[in-house]
């Protein structure tokens, strides 16, 4: 698919998955939503998808073992199975429908994101019923997109959880969706060895962006951090839905 240029898209990749997993190590989440829509400009859309799917999996295992004790484990038991069943539709879907109308789709999913992060209300809290649809949705688009984390965000801040908590639960629902969606990509014949030397090659960088990030976490206002991000994403997906 891209033998001959597979070093060179490497390093033009490499400053976007910096980005997206010091994004990650500052807020606990969003690297899906930075880099899925910049490297689909680069990579066919069932590469980008599988190979940031595989990053954030790494990524959320690392984070829920160093945070396993804050882990709020009921919240795990509302989300697991909806999420199994999302996972399930979206692999589906995945093979089933046009990847030019699916990019599309990403792109208008990622600026309505945008929007609502910059400038939707603070959600009050809700009844833990809610993570049904949350969780569906959230390994639905999770497989399609690789971006179902602001499906579990949205839910378990408005559970009102402190940092620490919404930390270690939104790590290890990714551990156990991304397990899902990994094996997934991997039985319906996605993942090939080209798809593991993009993963081999982007995993020191996305370990560097997340030990930054976690250092930034300590010192930024998250706030200011997540509006910036908001406005890049805006224009990725504009970007995208004009492709």
């Amino acid at each position: 698919m891209f033998d001959s240029h597979l070093s060179e898209l490497v390093m033009m990749a490499a400053p976007i998955v910096f980005l997206a997993y010091l994004v990650r190590g500052v807020c606990g989440f969003g690297s899906g939503l930075i880099a899925i829509p910049i490297l689909s400009l680069m990579f066919p859309l069932k590469v980008a998808v599988p190979l940031v799917v595989m990053l954030d999996y790494l990524a959320s295992a690392g984070q829920g073992v160093s945070l396993r004790q804050s882990i709020q484990w009921d919240e795990i038991g509302r989300l697991i199975v909806p999420a199994l069943i999302g996972v399930s539709a979206g692999l589906l879907i995945f093979h089933k429908v046009d990847p030019g109308l699916l990019t599309r789709f990403l792109g208008g999913f990622v600026f309505l994101y945008a929007l609502y992060a910059l400038w939707g209300p603070e959600m009050p809290r809700v009844s833990s019923w809610w993570a049904v649809p949350a969780a569906v949705s959230g390994g639905a688009v999770g497989t399609l997109f690789g971006t179902g984390g602001p499906f579990y965000v949205t839910y378990l801040k408005a559970r009102q959880h402190d940092k620490t908590v919404f930390r270690a639960t939104f790590a290890c629902i990714f551990i156990l969706d991304g397990a899902a969606r990994v094996t997934g990509y991997v039985g319906t014949a996605v993942v090939d060895i080209q798809l593991l030397v993009l993963l081999a090659m982007s995993l020191p960088v996305m370990i560097l962006g997340m030990y930054l990030g976690g250092k930034i976490h300590t010192s930024l206002s998250t706030e200011v951090f997540t509006r910036g991000i908001s406005i890049l994403l805006l224009a990725s997906g504009a970007s995208l839905m004009l492709r």
